[in-house]
């Protein structure tokens, strides 16, 4: 039972953080048509066409398949946790901004001093249950001890890859003071795991402390965690802004034309978190995740000096070979002018100094 204190502070917290948020004026004529009463929906002119009912029955009972694979991990996927936790630690002991792949869409970033985490997957299975659901076949970077302290967690949207119970969990019991950065409506989620410091942005919300800026900007995906909820809290790519380095967060997206005004608006980027995993059936993945090549433009898009791949080779979802997308992300990469120093194929667990 929560004390009539204890839900007062809770109370005085969320308020507080609200108190943090800031409209952009040159955005408030955006107007919110990605609101839909108690859901919320994807802007216009994007990829939404539906697939037919037997190919989305067909791909579940692929899925099901895939379930009993074995997959067998290329040399240098994966770093061994105590190199990986090594290389963190010397990037740590100096005032270098970098990020470290966690796998899926889950970074460690440090911008400004400040460390943020996204996305946190780092459990066995992307679902309610260890019973069942999509299983993890390559373990985290790194062990949730040998993180550092956590300033902010930010989320995407509350998909089971993304959003992981468990590891939530964990991270309350070590980073209790972190702030959580999330989409409207999906603060209840923290709320009810006892954490107290929780901001809710919509999309091109602001949130200031000093120099370091996040902005919370579209994507086109949808949101889900049970049979009842499906779009009841939004979803969301982020812009994290500091005085040496911009980043570009994409969370889980299709492509669509709203990425072009991002650049106009927001750009240009120094590096660009781009999802090139999860894209076959096309039928059914287009309209919410991005293939290599879509990739790519988004980089594009943003005006971004560098593009970083995310969003594969970590859990099985889909049908495309599970290590298909980095030879494809480079050869669009070069397609599009990035040389090799400019577009990131990453190592789970690897940390890189940004410039």
């Amino acid at each position: 039972m929560i004390s009539l204190d204890s839900a007062q502070d809770q109370r005085e917290a969320r308020v507080n953080s609200f108190d943090k948020i800031q409209k952009n004026p040159a955005t408030e004529d955006r107007g919110t048509p990605h609101h839909a009463g108690k859901r919320f929906r994807n802007l216009p002119n994007g990829t939404l066409r539906k697939p037919r009912r037997r190919t989305y029955m067909s791909f579940i009972l692929r899925m099901m398949r895939y379930g009993r694979e074995k997959v067998t991990i290329p040399d240098g996927h994966v770093i061994p946790q105590a190199d990986a936790a090594r290389q963190m630690q010397s990037l740590l002991s100096t005032d270098t901004d970098f990020m470290t792949w966690l796998g899926q869409a889950c970074f460690l970033i440090r911008i400004d001093g400040k460390i943020i985490l996204t996305d946190p997957y780092l459990s066995s299975h992307a679902s309610p249950t260890r019973m069942a659901g999509p299983k993890r076949f390559v373990e985290p970077g790194l062990h949730l001890n040998d993180l550092p302290e956590i300033d902010y967690m930010v989320l995407s949207h509350n998909h089971y890859d993304h959003l992981d119970t468990r590891t939530v969990r964990q991270l309350r019991d070590r980073h209790s003071d972190m702030t959580i950065v999330v989409p409207l409506r999906l603060g209840r989620f923290f709320h009810r795991r006892g954490f107290s410091n929780v901001i809710e942005m919509d999309w091109w919300d602001s949130h200031d402390t000093g120099p370091f800026r996040i902005h919370a900007l579209p994507s086109q995906h949808w949101s889900k965690r049970t049979p009842f909820d499906r779009n009841r809290s939004l979803w969301a790519s982020f812009s994290f802004e500091g005085q040496r380095n911009k980043i570009f967060f994409s969370g889980d997206t299709g492509y669509a034309p709203l990425f072009k005004d991002i650049g106009r608006d927001y750009g240009p980027f120094d590096y660009s978190l781009v999802g090139i995993g999860a894209y076959e059936p096309r039928e059914i993945m287009k309209a919410h995740h991005t293939n290599p090549e879509e990739a790519v433009l988004i980089g594009n898009d943003v005006q971004s000096r560098n593009i970083v791949a995310m969003h594969w080779g970590t859990v099985r979802l889909t049908d495309e070979p599970l290590f298909e997308p980095p030879g494809r992300f480079l050869q669009a990469s070069r397609e599009a002018g990035y040389d090799d120093h400019q577009s990131w194929v990453m190592s789970i667990g690897e940390s890189r100094a940004l410039d």
